[in-house]
């Protein structure tokens, strides 16, 4: 998995489109461990270069971030608490990344916080991705899920888009470094992605045992 998020970095790195920071957002907001930090700063840093407009860029990511948040609302409502429960102890799911214990958490922040959770929760680690499953297990309304979801996810990415206009300000070193910094940061995406593999395994071995 960790090739596969590689190859997936190196061709977005070369085609950053508005489409394609929609498709990675998309996947960024289902259960799929892709982060949002390495798609929306390099296309803001690009919009920063005059390629590419800033604005687009944060609604193409929070289209894409709703896209994603109601495949996972689906799939929650569809399957339900139960049969959600026992997929995320299956193998599959570890590899995933979803386990009971993640379910477990994003419920007792959405009982928590109520439908504002689908907000709120798009700005905590560990969380963003997966607030949407316990709105669609409590069937929220469709209307609120979107307007919530929607103001989180463009807040998120305001924020990075942000982030994105700072490494601009920082162009002679990055174009200095260009090669080293590509090659870092797909680095750490796939040291990210193979870390909550292991997690994942070593938890359902220990739990096999």
């Amino acid at each position: 998995m960790g090739a596969l998020f590689q190859q997936v970095l190196t061709w977005y790195m070369a085609h950053i489109t508005y489409s394609t920071v929609f498709l990675l957002m998309t996947i960024e907001s289902t259960f799929i461990p892709f982060p949002s930090e390495l798609v929306i700063p390099p296309a803001a840093y690009k919009a920063a270069n005059g390629d590419m407009n800033i604005f687009l860029i944060i609604i193409a990511g929070s289209l894409g971030a709703i896209v994603g948040s109601m495949f996972n609302y689906y799939m929650a409502k569809w399957l339900g608490n139960r049969l959600l429960i026992k997929f995320s102890n299956t193998r599959l799911a570890h590899l995933m990344m979803i386990d009971q214990s993640a379910i477990e958490k994003t419920e007792h922040y959405f009982l928590k916080h109520g439908k504002t959770s689908t907000l709120i929760g798009r700005l905590v680690p560990g969380i963003r991705h997966l607030i949407s499953i316990p709105a669609g297990l409590a069937n929220m309304k469709m209307r609120d899920f979107i307007l919530f979801t929607a103001i989180g996810a463009t807040a998120w990415n305001l924020i990075l888009a942000l982030l994105g206009y700072f490494f601009y300000s920082q162009k002679n070193i990055l174009d200095k470094y260009y090669k080293e910094l590509i090659i870092i940061i797909i680095a750490i995406g796939c040291t990210y992605v193979l870390y909550l593999i292991y997690k994942g395994l070593t938890k359902k071995n220990q739990e096999e045992d």
